[in-house]
């Protein structure tokens, strides 16, 4: 069973000449036969629609500070906008995508990960039965990084690892981070073709991958652990990305399991 799961975010999902083209070969990908998952986040656009309502963005430790009224932005921008516009283009490039949440069916489950950072969620368990129906129907789910939980409450949860929880649940063979950057840099600002767990970790203790890179590595090691086969950090914005990727051109960074 060839299962990939595919994360979007950034300038990607913002760019809609770049978005279209990735939806293009998204759905030729899917087309080909591949169960196919794509989990997206939408940070920058969530940013402007706050700072357009005079709502500044505040972050710890990378993560945004998520009060009731962000919590109703974050279902308007990304289980809302981001979502929809990403699944019309897939639909314009031949695919029959669908939109989710996390909160759709329980597909992911989360608790508050801090109070300080409000309705900010950790996902506890993931069910990907929605997923398994839907590619079996050949459905293409594109999955927004909203969460909620049994009692009704809705959490803002960070992208990378939304898709780590999806795809450790859906049993993909590889996870693809989409990025704006062309993969993962060492501390000489070289991208690294390959990096082992350890060498991952050591990169976050010594600072070198901090923000969006950091949490990109801890959701990739998440995936690993549970059983994801390999893990790619590529440059989405690059022709052919996603096709040249899954034919084995060794392009951005791969992550492997320990064998």
């Amino acid at each position: 069973m060839n299962r990939i799961l595919v994360k979007l975010g950034g300038t990607l999902l913002d760019d809609a000449a770049l978005r279209g083209r990735l939806a293009g070969e998204i759905a030729a990908v899917a087309a080909s036969g591949v169960e196919l998952v794509v989990v997206h986040g939408g940070g920058k656009q969530m940013t402007r629609y706050l700072a357009e309502r005079g709502i500044e963005s505040r972050f710890v430790g990378g993560l945004r500070v998520t009060t009731p009224e962000t919590v109703d932005a974050v279902l308007k921008v990304f289980a809302g906008s981001v979502n929809h516009e990403l699944v019309a283009s897939l639909n314009r490039a031949g695919a029959l995508a669908v939109g989710l949440t996390g909160i759709d069916a329980l597909l992911t489950e989360a608790e508050q990960l801090d109070p300080a950072l409000g309705a900010v969620g950790r996902v506890v368990r993931s069910n990907a039965g929605l997923l398994e129906v839907l590619a079996a129907n050949r459905y293409l789910p594109v999955v927004a990084c909203v969460a909620g939980d049994r009692a009704g409450n809705i959490y803002n949860v960070n992208a990378d690892r939304m898709a780590a929880a999806c795809a450790a649940a859906f049993h993909v063979r590889q996870l693809i981070f989409l990025t704006d950057v062309g993969g993962v840099m060492d501390g000489s600002n070289q991208v690294r073709p390959a990096l082992t767990a350890g060498e991952c970790r050591a990169l976050i203790a010594t600072g070198v991958a901090t923000g969006g890179m950091q949490a990109k590595l801890e959701a990739a090691l998440e995936a690993l652990d549970a059983g994801v086969a390999e893990v790619r950090i590529g440059p989405g914005a690059l022709e052919s990305v996603l096709t040249r990727i899954l034919q084995g051109e060794a392009l951005g960074t791969r992550l492997e399991a320990a064998p």
